[in-house]
C-alpha cells in the first residue's frame, strides 16, 4: 500500500502545527518585519504558526554559513500577492513558502527564480510534489508538505465500528439524525476543491494531460457525462436537507468547523490542517480515508503541496537557493514534521514509523492513493470562481446539474482565450 502512496505524494498531507518562535526572535507581524537590511543576510516568509519547526535548521544554516537569518510568519495562501508589491519595492522575503497551485502563475508574473537542482536531489521527493513545482522543464522550488482530505468523525455520537463505508451509506445516516440543529456528514461539495472528490470518481476531470504529462488547459472535463453525474449526485445531499443551507457560500467553512467543534455534527470532511484546532476545541474526534462512492469508485482528493521558493527580487539569491535545499532536505523535514506535523513529500518516510504513527497520518496515507495534483497552470485561476458558482447553484437547486457545469465551463474557456490574446 505505502510503495504505491510512494509514487503519488507520500503519504501526503498536513496538520496545523504547534506555534513557534522563529531564530533570534525572528517570529513576527508582516506589518513590522518586512525588508531586507544590514541586520541579516535573509528574510523567510513562514507559514503561520510553523516557524518552530524550521527553528533548529536556521540556527545550524547561520552557524554553517556564518549569517543572519530572519524569519516571519505570514499566510502562505497570500504570500505571492505580499511579493508582487514587497518584491519591487525591496522589502519582500528572500525564501517564501506558497501553495504548489501558485507556482504557474508566479512564473509566469516573473516572481520566482529558477532553481539549479540536480537530478539526485529531485528523486528523494515523490513524483506528484516534486511535479508541482516544475513548469516547462524548470524547477522553482522545493516541495516541504504536502496534503489531501479526510474525514473526522466525532467518537461521542458514532464509533469507528458504525462508520457508513459509502456515500450513500452516510446520506442515509445523516437523514436519521438530521433534527434539532443536529446532523450526520457535513460537506462543502458547493467548492470545487472538495467537490472534485466525488467527480473525479464519475470521471469528471480539470484538465486533461498532454503525453509529456503536462496539464492540457483545452481540454476540460468538469461538464463531461461524469462530471455531470457527479453534479446531480452531490444535489441530493441538499436537496435532502442534510447539507443546511448555511454551508454554502463564502461563510460555509466557518459553519461547517463550527457545528462539528460544537458536537452537532457526526462527520465532517476537510484538510489536515483542522486536526489542532479540533483538538484544541476539545472534540473526541478519529480520523479515516474518505468513503465510496455508489459506483464503487473511492472518493478522490486533490493534492495540496506546500513548497520553499526564492524570491527572483532576492538580493542574494545563492545563498537562499542554498537555504532552500537544506530546509527541504530529509533531515530537516523529518524534524520539522516533528514539529508542525506537516507531513513531508520525502520518499523514505512514506514508510517511516514516526511519520505514521498517528490515526490521522495513516488516513491521509490511505486517502493519499486516490488524490491527484492541484493542477499548477495558470489557467487553473480561471476554474476557481465559475466552477464554485456553478456547484453553488446546484447546492441551491437555481440550476440542474447540466445547465449550471456547461455555463461554467463555457465561461472558463472564454476567459483563458481572452487571457491568452
Amino acid at each position: 500500500m505505502f510503495k504505491r502512496i510512494c509514487s503519488l505524494i507520500l503519504c501526503g498531507a498536513l496538520v496545523v502545527g504547534m506555534t513557534g518562535c522563529g531564530p533570534s526572535d525572528s517570529k513576527g507581524d508582516a506589518s513590522t518585519s518586512s525588508g531586507n537590511n544590514s541586520d541579516y543576510d535573509l528574510l523567510v516568509w513562514e507559514d503561520q504558526s510553523k516557524s518552530g519547526g524550521i527553528e533548529d535548521a536556521i540556527k545550524k544554516f547561520e552557524e554553517e554559513k556564518n549569517v543572519k537569518i530572519k524569519v516571519v510568519e505570514k499566510t502562505y495562501a497570500n504570500q505571492i500577492e505580499d511579493l508582487r508589491l514587497d518584491g519591487p519595492a525591496g522589502t519582500g522575503a528572500d525564501v517564501i513558502t506558497i501553495p504548489g497551485d501558485q507556482i504557474g502563475t508566479a512564473v509566469t508574473s516573473g516572481l520566482l527564480k529558477e532553481l539549479e537542482i540536480d537530478e539526485s536531489t529531485k528523486e528523494i521527493y515523490t513524483d506528484s510534489a516534486m511535479e508541482s513545482q516544475i513548469v516547462n522543464g524548470k524547477v522553482y522550488g522545493l516541495p516541504k508538505a504536502v496534503e489531501t482530505q479526510i474525514l473526522y468523525y466525532n467518537k461521542d455520537i458514532i464509533s469507528e465500528e458504525d462508520l457508513p463505508q459509502t456515500t450513500d451509506e452516510w446520506l442515509e445516516y445523516s437523514k436519521s439524525v438530521t433534527k434539532d440543529g443536529n446532523y450526520g456528514l457535513l460537506a462543502l461539495w458547493d467548492q470545487i476543491y472538495y467537490a472534485q472528490g466525488v467527480m473525479s470518481g464519475f470521471g469528471g476531470y480539470i484538465f486533461g494531460k498532454n503525453e509529456d504529462g503536462s496539464f492540457n488547459a483545452e481540454d476540460i472535463g468538469l461538464n463531461n457525462e461524469g462530471a455531470i453525474k457527479a453534479g446531480e449526485y452531490i444535489s441530493k445531499f441538499y436537496d435532502s436537507g442534510v447539507f443546511p443551507k448555511g454551508i454554502v457560500g463564502e461563510q460555509g467553512i466557518n459553519t461547517l468547523d463550527s457545528l462539528f467543534t460544537e458536537g452537532k455534527a457526526a462527520a465532517v470532511i476537510s484538510g489536515p490542517w483542522n486536526i489542532e484546532p479540533y483538538k484544541q476545541a476539545g472534540i473526541n474526534y478519529g480520523v479515516v480515508e474518505l468513503p465510496t462512492l455508489p459506483n464503487g469508485e473511492h472518493m478522490g482528493s486533490l493534492i495540496g503541496v506546500k513548497s520553499y521558493n526564492v524570491s527572483s527580487y532576492s538580493k542574494n539569491p545563492e545563498l537562499a537557493e542554498e537555504l532552500v535545499e537544506f530546509l527541504a532536505n530529509e533531515e530537516n523535514s523529518k524534524a520539522r514534521y516533528e514539529v508542525t506535523q506537516e507531513v513531508p513529500a520525502i520518499k523514505t518516510l512514506a514508510e517511516d514509523e514516526n511519520v505514521l504513527s498517528t490515526d490521522s497520518a495513516k488516513a491521509v496515507a490511505a486517502q493519499s492513493q486516490y488524490a491527484e495534483l492541484t493542477p499548477g497552470i495558470t489557467e487553473m485561476n480561471s476554474v476557481w470562481e465559475p466552477i464554485d458558482s456553478a456547484l453553488q447553484t446546484i447546492a441551491t437547486g437555481k440550476a440542474k446539474a447540466k445547465d449550471a457545469l456547461d455555463n461554467a465551463v463555457t465561461t472558463i474557456k472564454n476567459t483563458i482565450a481572452a487571457i491568452n490574446k
